[in-house]
């Protein structure tokens, strides 16, 4: 699996993020602008000593990574409002799940271009504006992962 940082602001949230993907083998893409520098003492402490397990990119901008991108590549965009829930859709090992910024999510343009593959996770508190980011990248992985049978676990 893919997972795609869109401009993430906070460093604990990509540290978490990159441990996640150390762990499930997934490629983290990092998308900039960031809202810290790469050698920020929270991104590390948060990512541990998993950094050197993650097989990870950093992008200029959101066109040089879509550039690089095979034609079949599917994205799947995760943001509050999403016309279908992160559930209802089959996934498949060579997906990518992008998310947005922690202040202010994906950028519209964005998500309208993409409606077809734009998910969201259920909330039940209309009080509540969204969910910590690397929680969300955790729920939409891990149900990629089940739906796949987890087959790369380790027993």
């Amino acid at each position: 699996m893919n997972i795609v940082l869109i401009e993430p602001e906070i460093p604990p949230n990509t540290g978490n993020v990159a441990r996640l993907c150390a762990a499930t083998r997934s490629v983290l893409h990092l998308i900039e602008p960031f809202g810290f520098k790469l050698d920020d003492a929270q991104l590390k402490r948060a990512g541990m000593d998993y950094w050197q397990q993650v097989a990870w990119h950093r992008w200029k901008s959101w066109p040089a990574f879509t550039e690089q991108l095979p034609p079949n590549a599917r994205l799947w965009l995760v943001e509050s409002a999403g016309p279908r829930r992160y559930s209802d859709v089959a996934y498949v090992p060579d997906d990518y799940l992008v998310f947005g910024r922690e202040t202010a999510g994906l950028p519209k343009q964005l998500l309208e271009q993409h409606r077809g593959n734009w998910l969201r996770i259920p909330m039940f508190n209309s009080q509540s504006r969204s969910l910590n980011l690397s929680n969300c990248v955790a729920l939409v992985l891990f149900e990629a992962l089940r739906q796949q049978g987890f087959a790369t676990e380790l027993l």
